[in-house]
């Protein structure tokens, strides 16, 4: 056979193939997706001139708005906007009515409604908070132009509305028709790796191998995913049928992984404080039963998890979780013949306890995960969604500073009666809006000025030595596409989307002609002077005006993170693990987020989050224990042992609430008081971890003392240097 030539080889080769399959996979879907912004820009463009809409500039900003890669997202996006659309132009309608005739009254107004939209932008989760941000700016956009013509305002909403069903149609048409990219293909991947991730995490941490910093950085990855999962779930019932079918398995698994994340961690922390404690010898006693579990998941462990996978993996651990009491059982009996110490024992049953339930879980993940494939299945039935949890501190901050915004510049405007004073006002308000879900609006205002200017540079020589040269659309389109090129690039990396943003929103804004083009210099640079002063103050406003990144917002998070826990004490028990740990999670997730930069606070906040949940979790299981006792005199609500748990809850609100050495040393003494009580009681059951609800009882006493006592946790510095009570491993 001839040999082939040597650039045909090439072509053939496995290297060029890997390597177009792996540019395809990153920087392809990026250029992907600049292609469809500039097809649905310009055929937005097209129509609305063809149709004579009074701003075609609009329609094409709402596609710059609405587009993203993927196109659930996309419809999610439009859903929302064109909702927050219909509401803000109902409030101008009604504000021009009310105020038509006091600019004065109608600013004031204007500022209120828009800091309650921006608070609520801050407080929603998605793109439930762009539909705020368009509800705020769309009654300023439209309503500050139409003071000077009142009997216009009514037709001014209406053409805006039109303009954005105009955009967003021809923006889900595009992304939908043209080399579609799902967001349920995405959750599928997402889910299916992740898996593969967790049990390497898993099998790593069971054998000893894991270090600290990985540990965390691990656990980090975990809650953003978790919260990213909960986030394209929210998006795919737009987009798939199939995946709205599984909308309430897909909750359910995203709970159970966060559940089974918590309840490996538990096990994890209290192993290690065994190692630091030097108790090498109980972990050696528990060793057999961690390897166990670990060669199950060796099969699983960093590759991707198919329903298939998972209904196998279902099996192994029904089989495991089947023949662990009995394990259990040989192992404490070969343990006893070392004489361990009443704590050393009160170790081994609660290391045990926690994997036993870690296992329990996991084996509901994989059934869970396993029915994936059925088009229904009876775990389908699940009412524990995912419970976000915002701080209201900082949502009225981001209200304060956006009305605050807007009464300053409105105030200026009225004053100076600046021509453009309008335009600044209506701008730094659809800044606030856009820049207040993020966690730095300082930040993202700045860039979107930065983007703005660049465009006032572009827009004018496009505007007064280009445009005027140009005879046709084709030829607006060939001048127009290498702004929105590069504004499309900069949007798709997450460092500089203010600036993409910017340049992409505000070039249209002010110099993508209309139908009847009018060439004013002194209008177009007074405008954009306007545009960049309006944003430059809502930049100046996110730095000074109780700033979200700032110390003072750390601390109120870290309050709501440790008040988890009077809510695991005192919330109703249905449902309360998942809401639990979605709300835990979803708190620090936001914290990591505003604390970026800030190494230490972060890490912190990572602590925080491990003793609530370990501790949290264990006052649920507790909780649990008791609800579903037999009845039985030993179980009595007046037994002393219940009592002692009721009194050591009240001592726990009280340190998570006010964290010092006093309310510590209670808390520690209440937990040493209830295990000392429960230990005291006799039960009419074989005193086996599986059988005995006592035992079970007692472990988690004792892990919430060694979680309170751990001395990585925060609590560390507050702990006694020989803390009293019983003498139970620390």
């Amino acid at each position: 056979m001839t040999p082939l030539p040597a650039p045909l080889r090439w072509l053939y080769s496995l290297e060029w193939r890997r390597g177009f399959f792996d540019w395809a996979r990153s920087d392809g879907v990026t250029w992907v997706y600049i292609f469809k912004v500039l097809v649905a820009a310009f055929l937005t463009l097209w129509l609305a001139m063809r149709l004579e809409l009074p701003q075609p500039r609009t329609a094409m900003i709402t596609v710059f708005i609405v587009m993203q890669p993927q196109s659930g997202q996309v419809f999610a996006k439009s859903f929302y906007r064109f909702l927050g659309t219909l509401a803000g132009s109902a409030m101008m309608v009604t504000l021009i009515a009310l105020f038509a005739q006091n600019t004065e009254l109608f600013l004031g107004s204007l500022a209120i409604w828009v800091g309650i939209c921006s608070a609520g932008a801050a407080r929603c989760r998605n793109f439930r908070a762009y539909g705020f941000v368009l509800a705020g700016y769309t009654a300023a956009m439209v309503g500050l132009p139409a003071l000077a013509h009142p009997d216009g305002a009514f037709m001014a909403a209406v053409w805006r509305v039109l303009e954005i069903s105009l955009g967003i149609l021809c923006s889900t048409v595009i992304s939908a028709a043209i080399l579609p990219q799902t967001a349920s293909a995405a959750m599928r991947n997402a889910l299916y790796q992740r898996f593969g991730v967790f049990a390497l995490f898993v099998t790593d941490g069971l054998r000893g191998r894991s270090k600290a910093e990985a540990f965390e950085a691990s656990n980090v990855r975990f809650i953003a995913e978790a919260v990213g999962i909960e986030g394209l779930r929210s998006v795919t019932v737009f987009e798939d049928p199939h995946m709205r079918r599984r909308n309430g398995r897909l909750s359910r698994l995203n709970s159970e992984f966060m559940g089974i994340t918590t309840r490996f961690n538990a096990l994890h922390q209290l192993l290690e404080r065994l190692r630091v404690n030097g108790e090498e010898h109980v972990v050696a006693a528990i060793r057999p039963g961690l390897q166990d579990l670990a060669e199950v998941l060796d099969g699983f462990s960093g590759r991707a998890l198919t329903s298939p996978d998972a209904a196998r993996l279902a099996a192994a651990l029904a089989t495991y979780k089947e023949g662990l009491p009995t394990r259990v059982r040989t192992l404490r009996g070969i343990f006893q013949y070392t004489d361990p110490s009443e704590a050393e024992q009160l170790d081994f049953h609660t290391a045990y306890e926690l994997l036993y339930r870690f296992v329990d879980d996991l084996h509901s993940y994989a059934q869970t995960h396993a029915s994936l494939a059925d088009h229904r299945h009876e775990r389908e039935r699940w009412d524990e969604p995912f419970t976000p949890q915002t701080n209201w501190w900082a949502a009225a901050a981001s209200g304060i500073r956006a009305s605050f915004i807007l009464v300053v510049l409105g105030s200026y405007w009225v004053a100076t009666a600046w021509p453009s004073g309008a335009t600044m006002t209506l701008i730094a308000a659809a800044t606030v809006g856009l820049s207040a879900a993020t966690p730095n609006p300082k930040r993202m205002a700045f860039q979107m000025a930065c983007g703005t200017f660049i465009g006032a540079l572009i827009g004018f020589v496009e505007m007064f030595f280009i445009f005027p040269w140009i005879d046709g659309f084709p030829l607006l389109c060939v001048m127009l596409a290498p702004v929105i090129v590069l504004g499309s690039f900069l949007t798709s990396r997450p460092q500089y989307a203010g600036v993409g943003l910017g340049l992409l929103i505000f070039f249209s804004t002010g110099s993508v002609p209309d139908n009847l083009t009018v060439y004013n210099p002194y209008t177009f640079i007074n405008d954009y002077i306007a545009m960049v002063m309006g944003m430059l103050v809502c930049a100046a406003a996110g730095a000074i005006i109780l700033p979200p990144n700032s110390r003072w917002l750390w601390k109120r998070l870290e309050q709501d993170l440790r008040g988890q826990v009077v809510y695991a004490i005192s919330g109703k028990l249905k449902g309360l693990a998942s809401s639990f740990e979605s709300r835990t999670r979803d708190l620090l997730h936001q914290a990591y987020g505003l604390a970026a930069g800030e190494p230490k606070v972060q890490k912190n906040l990572l602590r925080w989050m491990f003793v609530v949940l370990e501790v949290g979790h264990a006052i649920i299981e507790l909780r649990k224990e008791q609800a579903i006792l037999p009845v039985h005199p030993a179980y009595a609500e007046s037994q002393p042992w219940r009592q002692a748990i009721r009194v050591m809850g009240r001592a726990l609100v009280r340190l998570f609430l006010q964290p010092n050495a006093s309310n510590l040393e209670r808390a520690l003494v209440a937990v040493d008081h209830a295990i000392s009580r429960v230990a005291a009681t006799d039960e009419p059951f074989a005193p086996h971890f599986d059988t005995s609800a006592l035992r079970r009882v007692k472990s988690y006493l004792h892990f919430i003392r060694t979680s309170l006592l751990d001395p990585q946790s925060p609590l560390a510095a507050l702990a006694p240097a020989k803390p009293e009570g019983l003498a139970h491993a620390s």
